[in-house]
């Protein structure tokens, strides 16, 4: 069984405030390597009294198109839209990573500090919408990379999208970890009076000191309660992620989620055990070297016992819960916590039938 420090190379990893990472290891699609200069490192913190901290850049791009499309069957959803490629939350665990490297950058520190915004989406999305051909579907935001994640706040490209969609009376489910959703409470209310939105929080925890070190420049979990407050007070439909859920870490923390975000007014409940595809492994394998050594073997021993063995197993329908008695142990609890709390008790879907391109005369037209 492999251990946090079997087959990982021994190099220097500089951990910097309010990244996640600590490492910026190549895209394996890159012919060449980066190497942390460790020597400048060192230098810079003894000449200038500081830590060599990368700033955040944005990219604008104009794409080709903006629904993404997949037919995984352990997904709720078939259309999804990401409006940013990157995600500065710096969430160590977030499966997202990975696709950085089809960008020829890192799945480590560049994918939270080098970031591009498709500034047309939402030009995009209203052509797309607009076709005849196109067959009505849940779109899911925040699938990949969180919609809200800082540079929105400037950006608006998620309002833009948002926008288009109520024009259309196409449904959303909106995955976030920021409070900045309450900002578009306008639009997302009168789309959930018709049956068109609903908004499930990602909180893994509680302890604001533990999600700072998980997630070090998202909301902390008090601020995501509040959002999912106002939502509520709004008709807002709300659902809580208890995501992911890392074996000897946060996993003790499910039922105090559940309850708080319960009385906070969410009405649905979903949760993820920790995923390691790809280049993850590594990233999260050195962090947890990093900030929790004493625990980081029996955390991966865990991981492996729920992932047949590996590290990470892919499987539909396990690849998001996991196997073995581990991962029936926190089922069993999921199930009995949503029960006690009366969560995940509505099934009804989510409205499509009102579809209709603006100008046209009636919803029914659509059909021919």
């Amino acid at each position: 069984m492999p251990t946090p420090t079997d087959h990982d190379e021994v190099s220097v990893i500089h951990f910097h405030k309010g990244r996640g990472v600590g490492s910026n290891k190549e895209s394996r699609f890159d012919s060449w390597s980066r190497k942390t200069d460790s020597a400048y490192l060192e230098h810079a913190r003894i000449e200038y009294d500081t830590e060599s901290s990368p700033n955040t850049s944005v990219t604008e791009l104009t794409g080709k198109s903006i629904i993404s499309r997949n037919k995984s069957p352990d997904i709720p959803f078939d259309q999804s839209i990401n409006p940013y490629m990157g995600c500065e939350h710096g969430c160590i665990y977030c499966y997202a990573r990975p696709t950085h490297a089809y960008l020829g950058l890192s799945p480590g520190l560049d994918f939270e500090t080098k970031l591009f915004a498709k500034v047309n989406a939402a030009k995009l999305l209203r052509s797309e919408l607009s076709k005849p051909t196109y067959v009505p579907s849940l779109i899911a935001l925040g699938a990949n990379t969180d919609p809200y994640q800082p540079v929105e706040r400037r950006l608006g490209i998620t309002r833009d999208i948002l926008s288009v969609l109520a024009d259309f009376n196409l449904p959303v489910g909106i995955t976030t970890k920021s409070a900045l959703v309450t900002r578009d409470i306008d639009l997302l209310a009168a789309m959930a009076a018709k049956g068109l939105a609903r908004v499930y929080m990602s909180i893994g925890t509680l302890d604001r000191s533990l999600a700072r070190t998980m997630e070090p420049r998202a909301n902390t979990p008090a601020r995501r309660l509040d959002a999912i407050r106002r939502l509520t007070d709004a008709g807002i439909p709300v659902g809580v992620f208890t995501s992911p859920l890392i074996p000897a870490l946060n996993d003790k923390d499910l039922e105090q989620v559940l309850e708080a975000a319960a009385e906070a007014g969410a009405t649905y409940a979903s949760y993820v055990i920790l995923r390691l595809p790809l280049e993850v492994r590594d990233i999260f394998v050195e962090w947890i070297n990093e900030k929790f050594p004493l625990k980081a073997k029996h955390i991966m021993s865990l991981v492996n016992q729920m992932r047949n063995g590996q590290d990470y197993d892919s499987k539909f329908g396990t690849r998001m819960r996991g196997t073995g008695v581990f991962s029936d142990l926190i089922a069993q609890r999921f199930r009995i916590a949503t029960r006690r709390l009366r969560l995940n008790t509505d099934h009804s879907p989510m409205n499509t039938s009102l579809f209709a391109r603006p100008g046209s005369a009636s919803p029914q037209l659509t059909l021919f």
